[in-house]
């Protein structure tokens, strides 16, 4: 089955003097400055990477990597476990069994996998991946970013994994292209830059999803919301209302797109845009549209704006737009306007009033030479409600205002806030007590909305409720 092997004759004498020139003509990587910062992962020794280096280099040398490709997963994880283990042997390596099955498990990622990124992607407490070069990686854990002890064998290889990731969706990253963005297959968003831009080496960000996907209900618990204002966004995504979700990096935007896009009905039309798959709709009518870089001749290439616009051919009763981040505003308000009720996007703002300026700013760069408040007008009479997400100093995520887009006084959008996040302070640990307390407005502009879709019961008992403690 493996050409080099059978050839090598693994079991016999050849075999060995082989695999020891192999891993005697390795070159073991310099001794790299430790780091007294916190780690997330098991410490190893220098004399470890050293090893592993050594039989890494044996084994490449020794296996058949189009013979192995055939393989499915597991078989070809055996087949490297037999020759390792053989080299290990040949070379008289002294390995506990835990040193064994560790560097085991590290050579399959190397060759099978995403290399010393696997451990992390299999962690489902792990929100963020930073990897700055070679040598220093960076995760977020529970709102906190702390160092770990993942390092890669130099650029060479990290430039290896971040091609292996990218190449799965159709893309590249070279000299050429030094800026990519795409997702691994779960849907995690990835964005790598090579050098030369990334002096130092590449810089790989991955965001990782949860493999099971949050609820509104879930976020009750983790109080990023009241029960009340749960129950209100509940009411909104189910009504059709247009909304946008506005936040800052990692403030959780994505997430409660995909909370609201639990209550749209399963018999509704949805197209989804963005720029790297990764919202998980479990609808059944669902056309996801992704957009495209250019080509190594500088053409083929599908802007946000162009899948926004081709929506309209495509007979959709709702659009989401994964990010909102340029002249594609415009078409997305047009296509609230006409029908499409029920469309929904993100955007970076910090508030929401700062998020009706951005969106003016995105409209007035494109080119579109109309007055500001006729720019306004299409914005106060396209988007209904205006959320915002919040990532707090202490690393928590919290919905922090559900905003209402009123309408316009003479050159001033208005808006009414109907649930809003307070910090009440700290505890001695340093997390942040809050509360979400419902404003008391009475009835939202959405009001008959609701009722049309039998929820204004719903809507009517979430805004009675004036306080609700949410003390964390």
């Amino acid at each position: 089955m493996f050409g080099k092997r059978a050839n090598a004759g693994f079991g016999g004498q050849a075999a060995g003097s082989r695999v020891a020139a192999a891993a005697a003509v390795a070159e073991p990587p310099k001794a790299q400055q430790a780091t007294s910062a916190p780690v997330q992962t098991e410490r190893r020794s220098e004399t470890y990477f050293q090893t592993k280096s050594l039989i890494f280099g044996a084994l490449i040398e020794a296996i058949d990597l189009a013979a192995l490709s055939k393989l499915d997963p597991e078989s070809a994880r055996e087949e490297i476990r037999d020759i390792v283990h053989e080299i290990v042997t040949i070379k008289n390596l002294v390995l506990s069994i835990a040193e064994q099955e560790d560097l085991l498990d590290d050579i399959c990622n190397d060759v099978l996998g995403f290399g010393p990124l696997e451990p992390l992607l299999a962690r489902d407490d792990i929100a963020d991946i930073m990897v700055n070069g070679p040598t220093r990686c960076f995760i977020e854990v529970g709102g906190k970013i702390q160092l770990t002890n993942v390092r890669f064998r130099d650029n060479a290889q990290l430039m290896n994994i971040c091609q292996r990731i990218v190449s799965q969706v159709g893309r590249r990253v070279d000299e050429a292209s030094p800026i990519c963005d795409a997702r691994l297959l779960d849907g995690s968003r990835v964005n790598v830059i090579a050098p030369p831009l990334a002096i130092d080496g590449a810089a790989l960000a991955i965001r990782k999803f949860r493999r099971d996907k949050l609820t509104l209900d879930q976020l009750v618990r983790l109080g990023a919301i009241s029960p009340p204002g749960a129950e209100i966004l509940k009411v909104i995504g189910r009504v059709r209302c247009n909304v946008l979700i506005s936040g800052g990096t990692g403030s959780g935007k994505t997430t409660l797109l995909n909370c609201l896009t639990n209550y749209i009905d399963v018999d509704e039309r949805i197209i989804t845009c963005e720029d790297a798959a990764e919202l998980q709709l479990q609808q059944p009518h669902v056309v996801r549209l992704e957009t495209r870089p250019p080509n190594l001749e500088g053409v083929g290439q599908i802007t946000m704006r162009d899948l926004v616009r081709n929506c309209l051919r495509m007979r959709p009763e709702r659009i989401i737009v994964g990010e909102v981040r340029g002249p594609e505003a415009f078409d997305l308000l047009q296509e609230m306007n006409t029908g499409h009720d029920g469309s929904m996007g993100t955007l970076h703002a910090n508030s929401p009033r700062e998020a009706l300026s951005r969106i003016e700013s995105m409209i007035t760069m494109g080119g579109y030479a109309l007055p500001m408040k006729t720019i306004r007008e299409m914005i106060t009479s396209s988007v209904d409600v205006i959320i915002q997400a919040a990532r707090l100093r202490d690393g928590s995520r919290r919905i922090t205002q559900v905003t209402e887009v009123i309408g316009m006084e003479g050159d001033v959008a208005i808006t009414q806030d109907l649930f809003v996040y307070e910090i009440l302070g700290e505890d001695a640990q340093g997390k942040l007590k809050g509360r979400h307390r419902s404003t008391g407005i009475g009835r939202p502009r959405f009001w008959d909305r609701a009722r049309i879709y039998g929820e204004e019961a719903r809507l009517a008992a979430a805004l009675d409720i004036s306080e609700v403690a949410e003390g964390q």
